[in-house]
Parts: structure tokens; C-alpha cells; sequence
């Protein structure tokens, strides 16, 4: 028969508990404690901003999608009244007059999964100025022999406007060294280099490729898709959440040894290196005063 004292093996347990658990009362642990709570929610937010940036792009990406749809159903516009180039006017139909002039040859545009070349035919119009045409898809090198010539006398041509181009974005070539009558980028900064007069910056799309080559199609507005900075958002997203995880696994593991520990050194079981502390742990509980 147990003639034990539950009270007394409750007041057993809780010195035991109150032992065990001493340990979370020192400065290091403190510190430990006071990180984790900063850090979550620090983690938490910067989360949560990274998944809004990732929104605010697919919500870009959407309302590029309904602007360009809206873009081919409005009504052709003079070149001037468009000009200069924005999210509101970029992809918008527009008409320029005037005589070709010089052509040059883009390589290294894909288009349905070949490789092949944009002829691009400069436009003088009535202001002095040349606007960049492109007439068309053509596959396969870039060779001048086979790239069309272009109509002779005043034409006017209508198309999707277009803002320039910047080398290195959007699979736009950056590299340089091409040959004669080649640029990598349609901008104005590039081809003003390559003809005797003031450019326009911007470019136009024939809706119907010129002399049976394939029209181009009209191109999203830079930083409105769904691009690799788009999830790079989606990924840092991530990173943060699973950073909560880490923390809170770190926390645990390092409490859990703790206890393991502490538990060890009440029953006596802790390693040769930390018998002496445990017993000056034990003397200092049972002798608060040191006498």
C-alpha cells in the first residue's frame, strides 16, 4: 500500500519543474528569447510585402493584357498625338507618311520557337525626323540578299507603336561588334549612330508583314509581366516563411536540450565536463546563502 503524500510528490515535481526550467531566466537565454520574438514578425512582414509584390505584378501583367486588347480595338492615330511613348499610348495603333529610307536587319529575334531576323526600315516623315519601322519576321541568318526591299515614294503606314528598346532587357541583344547594316536594339540611342539624321523613340509594327514576310507581334510593356523579377518576388516570399519555420525549429531544439540537460543534471547524469557545475548548481539551491 502507498502511503505517499500526493501533495508532498506535488511539491516534488514542481521543484523539479521549477529546476529544469531555471536555465531560461539567464541573460543568454534572454537574449535568445528576445531575438525570436523580433524576428518572426520581422520575417512575417517582409513576407508578406515580397507576396505583394508578386500580386501587384500579376495585377501589371492583367492590366497590360486588357490595355493591349483594348489597344487593337481603338482607332488608328497620328504618330504626333501619341508621342512621347507611355503605358498609356504603347501599343496603341498609329499612323505615320513619309519615304523609306535606310534598312537594317535585327538578328537574333525569336518568333513560334525560330530563330530568324527583323528587317527594320527607317521612315522619313515630314518633320525631319525617321521612324523605325519593323516590316517583318524573316527566318534563319540575317542576310540583307534576302530581306525585301522597300516600297518606293510616300507611304503610310500604320502599326503598333512601340516604346525603345534597352539592350539587355526582355531577350534584347546586348552584344555589339555586328556587322554593316545590323543593330542589336531598336532605340534611338542605336540606330542614331547608324544613319545621317534624328530618330524618333519609338518604333512601329506593321499589323501585316511587308512583301510576305511575318508580322511581329505587338510586345508587352516592360515591367508589367509575369518576368523572372516577378517570381523572384514569389521565391523571397518563400524564403521568409521558411525562415519562420527555421526559427521556431531552432528554438525548440535548443530549449529541448536544455531541459535534457538540466533534467540529467538533477538526476546526476550530466557529462564528466558539467558534474562540477551541476553540483555547484545543487549546493547553491540547497544553501541560497552560501553558508
Amino acid at each position: 500500500m502507498d502511503n505517499s503524500d500526493p501533495a508532498t510528490g506535488l511539491r516534488a515535481r514542481s521543484r523539479t519543474v521549477e529546476g529544469v526550467y531555471r536555465f531560461l531566466l539567464t541573460p543568454r537565454w534572454w537574449g535568445i528569447n528576445v531575438f525570436v520574438v523580433l524576428a518572426i514578425p520581422f520575417c512575417i512582414f517582409m513576407g508578406s510585402w515580397q507576396l505583394g509584390r508578386f500580386e501587384d505584378r500579376v495585377d501589371d501583367h492583367h492590366s497590360a493584357d486588357r490595355q493591349a486588347d483594348s489597344a487593337r480595338r481603338q482607332a488608328a492615330a497620328p504618330l504626333a498625338d501619341l508621342l512621347p511613348v507611355d503605358k498609356a499610348t504603347v501599343n496603341r495603333q498609329a499612323t505615320a507618311t513619309g519615304r523609306y529610307a535606310e534598312q537594317l536587319l535585327v538578328p537574333d529575334r525569336e518568333l513560334d520557337g525560330r530563330e530568324g531576323y527583323y528587317v527594320l526600315t527607317m521612315l522619313r516623315t515630314g518633320s525631319g525626323e525617321a521612324l523605325p519601322v519593323v516590316r517583318g519576321w524573316l527566318p534563319g541568318a540575317a542576310d540583307p540578299a534576302k530581306a525585301p526591299a522597300p516600297p518606293s515614294g510616300e507611304v503610310t503606314v500604320t502599326g503598333a507603336l512601340q516604346a525603345s528598346e534597352t539592350p539587355g532587357d526582355n531577350g534584347v541583344s546586348a552584344r555589339g561588334g555586328l556587322p554593316a547594316g545590323q543593330t542589336a536594339a531598336i532605340s534611338a540611342a542605336s540606330l542614331i549612330n547608324l544613319v545621317p539624321y534624328d530618330v524618333y523613340d519609338a518604333y512601329v509594327t506593321l499589323n501585316r508583314g511587308d512583301s510576305g514576310m511575318k508580322a511581329v507581334p505587338i510586345s508587352e510593356t516592360q515591367d508589367s509581366g509575369l518576368d523572372l523579377k516577378a517570381f523572384q518576388n514569389l521565391g523571397y516570399t518563400a524564403e521568409w516563411f521558411a525562415f519562420v519555420g527555421f526559427v521556431l525549429f531552432m528554438w525548440f531544439r535548443l530549449l529541448r536540450r536544455e531541459v535534457e540537460l538540466a533534467r540529467d543534471a538533477e538526476l546526476g547524469l550530466a557529462p564528466a565536463d558539467e558534474q562540477p557545475l551541476a553540483d555547484e548548481e545543487k549546493e547553491a539551491r540547497t544553501h541560497p546563502s552560501g553558508v
